[in-house]
């Protein structure tokens, strides 16, 4: 069932033929910005018309056929400081997940090798730090980039808050994006995370772009939001110039011990609503199925690849969720019609 609306009301055919048109076609320049009633009359659109805009966004854009396989390791575990309500890695819940030490430099080679054998081509690393602090933990994973880099590998971090200086020592290192999700909508933001505030990850994601790194932010849907915020965070994130290269979308996994441990599932059909307008308002991004797809039969992820989403993380653990196996996703791809994309000389060449 979808999230009920905070009061916009829009007449779902007003706007959201205007908005796939912007982008059928769409050339070089900024994108325009998008109104709150333009996202929400395209979010609005009975789902098969909004499937159908976003194959059409999506087959001017994208290969029909091409799938990116990530593979996403934590390289420090447990023990973040950050209030966030779903994270099972902070430490002012009681989730069974212990503060680990950081992985050494060989171990994340070890495993991205592991992941290219695979068919992964993007190998992102995350610590669970509420922001870069310099010293050696840094330089660690700075030279963790470069291994990552030297196996012909996108390298992606998701290393909290960080500086201009940060990225740019990142960016040296040949880091080709970084993560960091907006979460939610600016609105509801503040009911799920008081340790950090969303201005704070937009100033993160604007040092990112000035040190040359392309950035990758998305978000969660399930955690008590409205069908506003939805479209709210999709909006900012659309309005953000230039788009993100890179839109993990996720459905919220409740973890025992978090105040969203009783969260109510997502229903597989908004995941797809989800990624069918993020396809339409970023029509050159990677769209990114995330975390939740173990509660997603085959056919509801067949339907989120419909929709734009055209990359998946793979390998049966996202940093401490769990993710379908390897051979599960293998299966899917072939089952689709699909193909793994193949390595490429530059990273998010999209």
């Amino acid at each position: 069932m979808q999230a009920q609306s905070a009061g916009i009301a829009a007449d779902p055919g007003l706007c959201a033929g205007v908005v796939t048109a912007r982008h059928i076609g769409y050339g070089p320049g900024p994108m325009p910005k998008f109104s709150r009633e333009e996202v929400r009359a395209l979010y609005d659109q009975p789902l098969l018309p909004l499937l159908d805009e976003a194959r059409r966004v999506h087959l001017a854009h994208h290969p029909d056929n091409e799938v990116q396989l990530c593979t996403l390791l934590s390289v420090k575990t447990g023990g973040c400081p950050e209030d966030c309500s779903y994270c099972p890695q902070s430490s002012h819940y009681d989730t069974g997940t212990d503060a680990e030490k950081m992985l050494d430099v060989q171990q994340v080679i070890a495993s991205a090798k592991r992941a290219k054998e695979l068919g992964s081509t993007r190998f992102c690393m995350g610590a669970a730090w509420r922001e870069v602090k310099d010293g050696p933990a840094f330089d660690r994973v700075v030279d963790m980039v470069k291994g990552v880099k030297d196996l012909g590998l996108e390298a992606c971090v998701t290393l909290g808050m960080l500086d201009e200086k940060q990225a740019k020592k990142l960016a040296d290192a040949g880091l080709d994006a970084y993560n960091h999700n907006l979460d939610t909508s600016r609105e509801h933001y503040r009911s799920i995370i008081k340790t950090r505030t969303f201005d704070d990850r937009l100033r993160t994601l604007e040092n990112v772009r000035k040190a040359g790194i392309t950035v990758c932010s998305g978000g969660i849907i399930g955690m008590g939001e409205s069908t506003d915020d939805r479209c709210e965070m999709l909006r900012t994130l659309a309005n953000l110039e230039p788009q993100p290269e890179s839109v993990p979308i996720n459905a919220l996994v409740p973890i025992e011990g978090t105040p969203l441990a009783n969260a109510k599932p997502v229903d597989p059909l908004d995941l797809v609503r989800m990624i069918a307008v993020a396809r339409v308002l970023m029509p050159k991004s990677r769209v990114r199925l995330s975390a939740g797809r173990t509660s997603l039969t085959r056919e509801a992820q067949m339907l989120c690849m419909l929709a734009g989403a055209n990359s998946i993380f793979y390998g049966d653990t996202l940093l401490t969720t769990p993710n379908p196996g390897e051979d599960d996703d293998m299966a899917l791809i072939r089952d689709a019609g699909l193909q793994a994309m193949p390595p490429r000389v530059s990273a998010d060449a999209e």
